[in-house]
């Protein structure tokens, strides 16, 4: 595997960082000098982050119980305080990796740094900072079902995180959602709750739904043997309802604890919406200021 690599997108604005599976897109916003700063404090930190997490990989990939473990790393430690307050259901710290990884670099180019805006977007899951009266549209994944796909976050909004989980994502889902978008206080939170909303939309048993081991499909998985969703078939309109109210019982309970500000849950051309999302019209956006969730 090669090392830390870092380059400037073709438009010129963006910071591209990759090392294997972290994929990060970077925009900052700003006087000149500060957001030259701040990219380089943000490449300077991605040289071990991922190194970090392998060194204490295995017991990130255990579940998280109610005595929460004390990680060397920061990465780590972000993680496990993310899926601590959900341990009433099977998690790993892993469910909030992106996330955490995103928030731990959006701290670190913000230090010592004065910035309009920034954000820091892990294959969908975006950490964001917003200076007072400043704003940022997202675009979400799973639209074009009764929701239009970019949302607005303002400074005085409690979120700064977002992420989007579901069966046709990069990771795993025990779940059937076609996408949960989540708003939360941090790209960790969102991330951690978004996995677990996603999975609450089931139909368990339902033969147009295929299901394998997750180690069957990655050995080292911290699904073990659970089933994760492979495919969806056919499902009535009562039964794509039920599967979405499923989901949205816990994205409410999670709003009602204040673990999150918001979600989307997206299957078979039906929404569900807990909390608000504000809208925003795509024509109105300037292209470089959007960060995808």
């Amino acid at each position: 595997m090669n090392g830390p690599q870092a380059h400037w997108l073709d438009d010129g604005g963006r910071l591209h960082l990759n090392h294997g599976p972290i994929d990060l897109i970077i925009g900052v916003f700003g006087p000149a000098e500060e957001c030259q700063a701040a990219y380089g404090q943000a490449v300077a930190r991605f040289q071990t982050v991922l190194t970090e997490l392998v060194e204490e990989l295995a017991e990130l990939r255990r579940p998280a119980s109610t005595k929460p473990r004390l990680f060397a790393g920061p990465v780590a430690r972000r993680m496990e305080a993310a899926v601590a307050p959900l341990v009433r259901t099977f998690i790993t710290p892993m469910a909030a990796v992106a996330g955490s990884v995103a928030d731990e670099m959006l701290a670190a180019l913000l230090a010592g740094r004065k910035l309009d805006r920034a954000y820091v977007n892990n294959g969908g899951d975006s950490a964001i900072h917003l200076g007072t009266g400043q704003s940022m549209t997202l675009a979400i994944a799973g639209t074009g079902h009764g929701l239009q796909d970019r949302i607005v976050i303002r400074a005085g909004d409690a979120v700064r995180g977002v992420a989007t989980s579901g069966w046709r994502g990069r990771s795993f889902s025990l779940g059937i959602a076609d996408a949960v978008t989540v708003l939360a206080r941090t790209s960790a939170e969102a991330d951690a709750a978004a996995t677990l909303i996603a999975n609450a939309v089931d139909l368990p048993d339902h033969p147009a739904i295929k299901r394998e081991p997750a180690r069957d499909l990655a050995p080292d998985s911290d699904l073990g043997d659970r089933l994760v969703t492979t495919a969806v078939g056919p499902l009535s309109p009562v039964e794509i309802a039920t599967a979405l109210d499923s989901g949205l019982a816990v994205a409410d309970d999670f709003r009602r604890n204040g673990l999150i500000s918001a979600s989307a849950i997206f299957l078979a051309g039906q929404t569900r919406i807990s909390g608000s999302m504000a809208l925003a019209a795509p024509t109105k956006i300037p292209g470089k200021e959007v960060a995808h969730a």
